[in-house]
């Protein structure tokens, strides 16, 4: 019974974590989310260690797939996050 009540708070709050970043991301005129890419890269890193830990639990459960899951995401976000910046900061450079 504890298993089950444990596994519906864990995909409440995953659910509820997808609303809230879809939201949020909506939310962001499009002229400023190349800066907030690069701000965001921080926070990846942050998403990105907490998957590890999640995904490196010993048990293979429902909790190991989204930690896998959240993991190969944040490290899409944080390449796409730096290839983006790089790619604004060389419209920069003097030719």
């Amino acid at each position: 019974m504890t298993e089950i009540i444990q596994l519906l708070m864990q995909i409440y709050v995953f659910v509820l974590a997808v609303f809230v970043g879809f939201e949020l991301i909506t939310k962001v005129p499009p002229t400023l989310h190349t800066p907030l890419m690069s701000g965001s890269n921080a926070i990846s890193g942050i998403t990105v260690i907490g998957a590890l830990i999640s995904a490196g639990l010993e048990e293979f459960t429902v909790t190991t797939i989204l930690g896998m899951i959240a993991l190969i995401f944040a490290q899409i976000n944080v390449v796409g996050g730096f290839l983006v910046t790089d790619r604004m900061l060389k419209m920069f450079k003097n030719k």
